[in-house]
């Protein structure tokens, strides 16, 4: 076999050093041309990190025992001698900037599991990696000087289990230094300037919001159990969604969000999350509470035989809006019954036949409530074979709005009024109303407190009032979580954050098959959305639980998914790659088939055959 000279850029030689040349044959096996290359370079120092990078292909020289021609390597190619663990920067949601060894030689679904065991973070599988926002060149700023917080020098566990010292993960206990950084990642920072807001990017419409995924890293190709850090990292997710305005809320929601900010901010200051956290015997628990789930708890269909169906019979106004229309609301006698809400023109007709009814299952159910000016509206879109039917009910009082939202919500699920969830989710809503409730009984808010208002809330009210309007409101709501510690106050801000009608919505600039424009697609945990991209209506919903297969031609990039009841639609990506919508859909159905007792047992296995696409099969 002819020998040949195969070219090869040491990395720990220095930029300036000229590549070095082997001589090497075709049968020559990976492993082999490394040999020659470190006893080439006379540096005597630990390899085993390295390997070969082959710059044209974008790919890593992995498998030693290949040989050079099973490769594909031939005389033209550049590699690179380089380590396979690189320092990463890495943003975190509450703001700080990381920098730690990460391996680029792993998918980054991988890179991603060693990433969250440095930092004790678990269900990795729940975490993607995105790009940051590319910013046009502009003149330094002096004061834009970013701080790093160095973790390139704790080691990468290979172990799931980590061990504790001090209330902390071991390996952060060993300098003051990285113990200071895991109690910043684990106890919330203090609220943001306006200043440092205004200068973070804000996606201005959907369209915007159609470019974030992008910059999403596919988690399929290389990349060049304590939970005080998975919370707070929860919470600063939440409250940036808020305060950049990434998803909508209503005003007296703002002030309850402001409220809760201000709340957790003081309690911070003056507790340590570690130890606040040890005082609760299963946070898991109270985290799993928040998720919003597809379909109702497995175990809630075993007692149905042993409960009395709730009954909901009242008046409600019904209001169908319809262009060139005055009419207004108008009041019916409503039966809420399965999953469907039957309405009558008085009590009187129950037993006949109903004017209409409603089939709730797969709708899409909005709050648009007041409670200051006593509004209590349900918004219905209600899926229908022209699109979505939009219908507001109207309640008298907060306690019929509670039962009333909760039935619709479970109904909107699949589930029935017998569901176990039904009672915690009357439960919940009437919370939530309380704390928007003014507290005339409680002592009068103080307006001389100094707070940072518009560290509070979103741009949007900085304009709308000043200051001293906005710290009595705040102040005012703050009277009604001023009694919950910490803990609770971060669990009440992430579920109302996950109540909120847009919330969990990814979207996606699409064309559906048979369609001459671009639309929006939305994919939450639960449904897929299609949005009409011109005026940011819901056209149509498709739940989870009624898809019965989903494939992608990865020819022509068109993702392809059946329904039940002969429902298709297909569908290509205009501005991100197919995988990731498939990779989205995947991993949601993936997280839906989790069990609680095998909650820290990834099954990997699985988690690649819905996600991994075609290199997968």
């Amino acid at each position: 076999m002819a020998a040949w000279d195969l070219t090869v850029t040491v990395e720990d030689l220095g930029p300036d050093a000229p590549p070095i040349q082997i001589s090497v044959t075709s049968e020559l096996h990976i492993g082999g041309v490394i040999l020659k290359l470190v006893e080439k370079t006379n540096l005597k120092k630990d390899w085993s990190d390295h390997a070969l990078w082959w710059e044209q292909k974008q790919q890593w020289l992995l498998r030693t025992g290949w040989t050079l021609d099973k490769c594909g390597v031939h005389a033209d190619a550049r590699l690179v001698f380089t380590p396979q663990h690189k320092p990463l920067r890495l943003g975190l949601p509450n703001g700080v900037t990381l920098k730690m060894r990460a391996c680029f030689s792993s998918s980054a679904f991988r890179t991603v599991m060693g990433i969250c065991r440095v930092l004790n973070l678990r269900h990795p599988e729940e975490l993607s990696l995105l790009r940051p926002v590319e910013e046009k060149k502009k003149k330094k700023d002096k004061d834009s000087s970013e701080e790093l917080y160095d973790l390139t020098d704790v080691p990468l566990t290979a172990g799931s289990v980590q061990a504790l010292y001090d209330g902390m993960p071991a390996h952060f206990a060993d300098s003051p230094k990285t113990e200071a950084v895991y109690k910043m990642l684990s106890v919330s920072l203090p609220s943001p300037a306006p200043e440092a807001i205004a200068k973070l990017y804000r996606p201005a419409s959907v369209v915007d919001k159609t470019h974030i995924h992008t910059r999403r890293v596919d988690k399929g190709q290389s990349f060049l159990r304590y939970d005080a850090v998975r919370l707070t990292q929860l919470y600063e997710q939440a409250r940036w969604a808020i305060l950049l305005e990434d998803i909508d809320c209503t005003e007296e929601e703002m002030m309850l969000f402001g409220a809760l900010q201000y709340h957790i901010g003081k309690l911070s200051l003056s507790q340590d999350m570690v130890s606040s956290c040890q005082g609760m015997d299963d946070l898991e628990s109270a985290l799993k509470s928040l998720e919003v789930k597809m379909v109702g708890d497995s175990n809630s269909t075993d007692t149905l035989e042993n409960m009395t169906a709730p009954e909901l019979n009242d008046y409600l106004k019904i209001f169908r809006p319809k262009r060139l229309t005055l009419k207004g609301y108008k009041q019916y006698w409503c039966k809420f019954q399965d999953t469907s809400i039957s309405y009558y023109k008085s009590s009187e007709d129950r037993y006949g036949e109903p004017i209409q009814q409603l089939n709730l299952k797969g709708c899409e159910v909005a709050p648009d409530v007041s409670v200051a000016g006593q509004k209590f509206c349900i918004r219905l879109l209600i899926p229908a074979p022209e699109g979505m039917n939009e219908i507001y009910l109207r309640c008298e009082n907060e306690k019929q709005y509670s039962q009333w939202m909760a039935a619709c919500k479970l109904a909107s699920k699949g589930l029935m009024l017998l569901d176990s969830s039904y009672q915690n989710e009357v439960k919940n809503i009437q919370t939530f109303l309380a704390m928007q409730r003014s507290n005339s009984a409680g002592p009068a808010a103080q307006t001389d407190e100094s707070i940072n208002t518009h560290s509070l809330v979103s741009p949007r009210y900085h304009k709308k009032y000043k200051p001293k309007q906005l710290t009595p409101r705040i102040l005012e709501a703050y009277q009604n979580v001023a009694q919950l510690s910490l803990t609770s106050a971060i669990l009440k801000f992430l579920q109302i954050w996950q109540a909120l009608p847009d919330f969990g919505i990814s979207y996606f600039m699409v064309r559906f098959k048979g369609s001459r424009k671009d639309e929006v697609l939305g994919i939450t945990n639960n449904r897929l959305i299609r949005i009409d991209l011109g005026i940011g209506d819901v056209v149509k919903t498709w739940r989870y639980n009624n898809m019965r297969q989903w494939n992608v031609n990865w020819d022509i990039r068109q993702v392809a998914i059946e329904f039940d009841g002969n429902i298709n639609i297909a569908f290509t990506c205009v501005n991100a790659d197919c995988k990731v919508v498939h990779e989205y859909i995947g991993g949601y159905i993936f997280m839906s088939t989790r069990s609680r007792q095998q909650s820290d047992t990834l099954n990997e296995e699985l988690f690649h055959k819905l996600t991994g696409g075609h290199e997968a099969l």
